[in-house]
């Protein structure tokens, strides 16, 4: 067969027509980018101009109150924190150690395959279905009722899955001639996993870890099915301090405290009648998108920071 070969005006007209479609189509990305990020920009300008009367000294150190002008987040802050502090070690060790156990240990077989089909999935299922399935276990099952470890084991159920699937990718991004001369030399494979492998997938695997607790912080349907507080006027008791006449705190009697959140506490306000609430809401919203770009904040630099120190 004979091809016709193709003259050279023929040849550029093919490439400035590739060359157009390049360009229209770089063009339509940053449309639609600048349209994302100014809808993004005119959502939190709206927040925060109807929220800055209120973020003061007093929204933060009270509690919640009937009337507007004197409530404050003073329970919720403090109660996601505490319940984010049972979700990361609950979920990261256990997250960690199996993305470890599944990508250098596990062999390859049908039961690997299903377990590995399953956690995929698992990252896909929608938040409520975790709430009924601790309200199953945690609260009925296993006695642990309302409180901050209930919740804290609920969002870590929650983003096992990811914390598991953003350790196997940075360590499958790890070369191989990593392993292949950690051997060489004598090493076992736990001395690999240990001292090379975990040490370079860090940065990888924090930033699964923060993704997961960013999306744990603002979850509200788990949180409301296993039986959240929406208005609460004290805080979880400070270990070994006096609860009761002679009787003092334990380490960790804060565990299993009744607790209310921060996006439990905004679901309460914008839920009144009363406009005012809805001007502590979005302060409440705008403290909620600053906690968690704080964690974000943290977690570039730290993978920064681990970046810097890795020597491949």
């Amino acid at each position: 067969m004979h091809h016709k070969s193709l003259t050279n005006e023929q040849v550029r007209t093919l490439i400035a027509k590739g060359k157009l479609k390049d360009t229209l189509f770089q063009a339509l990305g940053i449309i639609f980018l600048a349209i994302g990020l100014v809808v993004i920009f005119l959502l939190v300008s709206d927040m925060i101009m109807r929220g800055s009367e209120r973020l003061n000294l007093e929204f933060f150190t009270n509690f919640a109150s009937r009337r507007a002008s004197q409530a404050g987040i003073l329970s919720a802050w403090v109660g996601s924190l505490l319940v984010m502090t049972v979700t990361a070690f609950a979920a990261v060790p256990l997250g960690v150690a199996a993305g470890v156990y599944l990508e250098e240990y596990a062999k390859r077989n049908w039961v690997t395959e299903v377990i590995e089909i399953n956690i995929t999935n698992l990252a896909a299922v929608p938040s409520i279905v975790y709430g009924l399935l601790s309200l199953g276990i945690f609260v009925y099952a296993f006695g642990f009722g309302q409180s901050i470890l209930t919740a804290g084991l609920t969002l870590a159920l929650l983003i096992l899955p990811i914390v598991i699937v953003s350790t196997r990718e940075a360590i499958r991004a790890i070369p191989a001639m990593i392993r292949e001369g950690s051997m060489a030399v004598g090493a076992t494979r736990w001395q690999t996993c240990r001292y090379h492998i975990i040490p370079y997938a860090m940065p990888g695997i924090l930033t699964g870890v923060i993704i997961g607790l960013a999306r744990a912080i603002g979850e509200t349907a788990p949180i409301i099915t296993i039986g959240a507080l929406t208005f609460i006027a004290f805080l979880p008791p400070l270990p070994f301090t006096e609860i009761s006449p002679g009787v003092n705190a334990g380490l960790f009697d804060w565990l299993m405290s009744p607790f209310t959140v921060m996006p439990i506490q905004i679901f309460n306000w914008t839920s009144r009648p009363d406009p005012a609430f809805e001007v502590n809401a979005a302060a409440a919203g705008f403290v909620l998108m600053a906690m968690v770009l704080t964690m974000n904040g943290i977690a570039i630099w730290l993978r920064y920071k681990m970046r810097k120190n890795i020597k491949w």
